[in-house]
């Protein structure tokens, strides 16, 4: 077990650096439709590239950030009846949706995107607008974010066999960290503070 704890660590570094990368695709989004928006007011033209780039970079943000939403533990959950069990029952029916849904539905997503990136790679598909971008590398992300899913999957489902073994701490705990608002809300209040000495 301890190698495969091992195995889960590097999983959840590479989703870690995944999902902090991925975020910076917001920025890059934001800045190409703000930019986009401006040449389209003020020069009256635009592109098809530009507002594909925006579809393009929404699709890698969602798709390459799903399993780094697994980790931090932030997918929806219902707990309307589950949350009346107790820890150890929870932790059994999350390994069983891990096992029995979350990994099989990766497997057939990837059995089925993987042909049709490969096709479009090899015919050269580009979209069907006037200067549109190539179409491969969009379909890519498809089977790129649920593989990353998919591995998070497997590092989610070993933690929790260890927990149950009692080899490592409850991993569905969200990890303590402070949300955008509250950083946010702390800033302000600091800045307050400071302007009031």
């Amino acid at each position: 077990m301890t190698a495969l704890l091992q195995l889960s660590r590097r999983i959840d570094s590479l989703t870690e650096w995944v999902g902090r990368s991925a975020s910076w695709l917001v920025l890059i989004a934001v800045l190409i439709s703000a930019g986009n928006a401006v040449v389209r007011k003020t020069l009256n033209t635009s592109s098809n590239a530009f507002l594909e780039i925006q579809w393009y970079l929404f699709a890698a943000i969602f798709l390459l950030a799903a399993g780094y939403t697994l980790l931090r533990q932030e997918h929806v959950k219902i707990d309307v009846v589950l949350g009346r069990f107790s820890r150890r029952t929870q932790i059994k029916v999350e390994i069983f949706g891990i096992v029995c849904f979350l990994l099989p539905l990766v497997a057939v997503v990837l059995d089925l995107s993987i042909p049709v990136v490969l096709r479009a790679y090899t015919s050269g598909e580009m979209s069907s607008n006037a200067g549109g971008l190539i179409r491969w590398p969009v379909y890519a992300l498809l089977p790129l974010g649920f593989a990353l899913l998919g591995i998070q999957g497997l590092s989610e489902a070993i933690k929790r066999i260890a927990f149950l073994q009692g080899l490592a701490d409850d991993p569905a705990k969200k990890l303590a960290t402070k949300s955008a608002e509250e950083e946010l809300a702390e800033a302000i209040l600091a800045q307050a503070e400071g302007a009031k000495k």
